[in-house]
């Protein structure tokens, strides 16, 4: 049988005040989400100022991320490369970028999504998060 790490509260901790230091340090108004590798919420902020409707977006792009075991991005681009068929695809639906595996020895641990900002910030924001735990 296999063994295989996981996020521990402490890590999820770590990860959101990475991800918020980041997107305070440029004045960015986000949500950023945090789950698990199933796709299960452990973290959710929507900073002040963040859209209401990036609460949303932010855990979608987490999710994608993180059942997929990719950036969220990839989608986005097979999307704009002609593959609209992807948007059929079951429980699949942060198709933008700002979803981040979060990876360990080959393995996906779960996934960070951050939403409020250009999409290339969104990353940015949930790389910085994922650094913090020295991922």
């Amino acid at each position: 049988m296999k063994t295989k790490p996981e996020l521990e509260l402490s890590d999820v901790k770590l990860i959101a005040a990475a991800a918020e230091a980041e997107a305070l340090k440029h004045q960015w108004a986000v949500t950023i989400a945090i789950v698990d590798d199933g796709g299960h919420l452990l973290s959710l902020q929507r900073l002040d100022g963040a859209a209401p409707v990036s609460a949303h977006i932010a855990p979608a792009k987490a999710r994608t991320a993180a059942l997929g075991r990719r950036e969220s991005k990839v989608y986005e681009d097979m999307i704009n490369g002609g593959r609209s068929s992807f948007l059929s695809a079951p429980a699949i639906e942060g198709l933008l970028e700002g979803g981040v595996p979060i990876v360990k020895d080959g393995q996906c641990l779960g996934a960070v999504g951050v939403s409020g900002v250009k999409s290339t910030e969104d990353a940015q924001i949930a790389r910085a998060g994922i650094a913090a735990i020295g991922l």
